[in-house]
């Protein structure tokens, strides 16, 4: 018995430290880039080139987040509040406060139940919003903008997250064509385990109110490819635009 259990830890040891190696191996580095004039220029080529001044005049926007699951979005961005859906759950969350509720199967939930649902459906919008248009929070509060210079002599823009989201710290480099439209960005975030990991930022639309959004997503994670899409998008700038003649958030205010 002890020999078994020795050839096992032996086992286990050897996996794990061949993990370690191979996360290494796969790892790309994070350029270091220059803060600064030059770097808040490529950031605001960026947002000229998605119109940020239109996605600032979207008050509503909906998507559904094929990923980790999907996960149906309409998000009042005038209130700041979202409706989430999955599997049997319907949540409403109030952003600024992180209250909510929520129902499963059509009944309210209540209690820590009902706490872990708000939760759960925060961390899904963090995620599945970003991906909607990260290009538009370069200078939210706690980024950081890097001006870094590539092998093939273009220029790239790194953003570091030093606060907010579910996993602050995440960086992300974003290489964009000759107009400032993103074509893909390098990651090295918590979730992922070899940094500089690519995705693609493809088959752009506009909504309604001419801001541009990437719905396709080609995320290379080494080992394998996986698509990250957004279908059922629609966009307006408010409530009677986007064609809801009662209040879907009614459950709020209640």
């Amino acid at each position: 018995m002890r020999k078994v259990l020795k050839i096992v830890t032996i086992i286990v040891g050897v996996l794990i430290i061949g993990a370690i190696v191979l996360r290494f191996a796969l790892s790309e580095k994070m350029p270091k880039g220059e803060q600064g004039a030059a770097a808040d220029a490529l950031a605001q080529k960026m947002l000229a080139a998605i119109n940020k001044p239109a996605w600032d005049s979207t008050g509503v926007v909906q998507w559904r987040f094929h990923g980790r699951g999907n996960h149906d979005f309409l998000w009042d961005r005038t209130r700041n509040w979202v409706q989430v859906k999955w599997e049997e759950n319907e949540v409403y969350v109030i952003l600024d406060s992180l209250q909510g509720t929520a129902f499963q199967n059509g009944k309210q939930v209540e209690g820590e139940a009902a706490n872990e649902l708000v939760k759960q459906a925060w961390e899904f919008f963090a995620n599945d919003s970003f991906w909607l248009n990260a290009p538009a929070k370069v200078f939210d509060k706690g980024t950081e903008r890097r001006l870094v210079k590539l092998q093939n002599g273009e220029e790239a823009l790194l953003i570091t997250y030093t606060s907010g989201g579910v996993t602050p710290g995440d960086a992300y480099l974003w290489i964009l064509d000759e107009n400032g439209l993103p074509k893909e960005w390098k990651m090295w975030v918590e979730i992922i385990p070899f940094g500089g990991a690519p995705s693609t930022w493809t088959d752009w639309t506009t909504l309604q109110t001419g801001a541009k959004i990437a719905q396709n997503h080609l995320l290379d994670v080494k080992l394998t490819e996986f698509d990250v899409v957004l279908s059922n998008l629609k966009g307006a700038k408010d409530l009677t635009s986007f064609g809801l003649k009662e209040d879907p958030f009614a459950v709020l205010n209640e």
